[in-house]
């Protein structure tokens, strides 16, 4: 998976559960996008996690 954005990432994973909700994904790509939004929820979790730790250090220098 390349280097996205937040952002992208998130938009990219919504697209993927609207098809599986919508059933538009055949079965035989079904395993391929499960992986994909796998990899993408890890990212994004990722990413939040740095968000949360700069908005602590910011915090702590604040007080």
């Amino acid at each position: 998976m390349k280097a996205k954005t937040f952002d992208t990432a998130y938009k990219e994973l919504q697209k993927i559960v609207d098809q599986l909700q919508n059933e538009d994904v055949s079965i035989d790509k079904l395993t391929t996008q499960i992986k994909k939004a796998t990899e993408l929820v890890k990212f994004c979790k990722s990413k939040l996690r740095v968000v949360e730790d700069e908005i602590a250090s910011v915090s702590e220098e604040d007080e």
